[in-house]
């Protein structure tokens, strides 16, 4: 008596599995610039974002712009105020958000002890993996982007 087997054969199963890692080696380069797209467009949209927050930060307090991200941030308890002034969430506050680190400086000390300016450097944390421009703003609004390395004030303005 012959027995009849059903399933599939070794070469079936291999060519099934060599179809799924065609596919595979075809999408994941895909989604990690995908990623890395979003990550960019994340750091321009903080840039905008933290920009704004100073503005409204000066004109609020009327003291200059703030001397910290984390004066922007919210406060851990209570009211508002110039220390804590709620105008970011903590997650931007901390310089860090979407694969982007913002460094902050505030510049322009006048004699009354304000800053009249900041610049705002943001830089992928992975160069390569969660981003690969770098970008920069400071008190005159415009966002500056530089491909390869750190950005600065005599960097193109990004296209909007």
């Amino acid at each position: 008596m012959r027995s009849s087997q059903r399933g599939f054969s070794l070469i079936e199963l291999l060519i099934v599995v060599a179809i799924i890692l065609i596919i595979a080696a075809i999408a994941i380069p895909n989604l990690m610039r995908s990623r890395i797209a979003a990550n960019q467009a994340s750091a321009i949209a903080s840039c905008r974002v933290l920009n704004t927050a100073e503005v409204t930060y000066a004109s609020s307090y009327n003291i200059g712009y703030s001397s910290t991200l984390l004066q922007l941030g919210p406060p851990a308890s209570g009211p508002v105020s110039e220390s804590a002034a709620g105008l970011l969430d903590s997650v931007l506050a901390s310089g860090a958000k979407s694969g982007y680190s913002f460094a902050y400086v505030p510049t322009i000390l006048d004699t009354r002890g304000f800053y009249n300016g900041y610049d705002i450097s943001a830089a992928p944390t992975q160069v390569g993996v969660s981003g690969t421009s770098y970008y920069f703003t400071d008190q005159t609004y415009v966002i500056r982007g530089n491909p390869t390395g750190t950005a600065s004030a005599a960097d193109s303005p990004i296209a909007n």
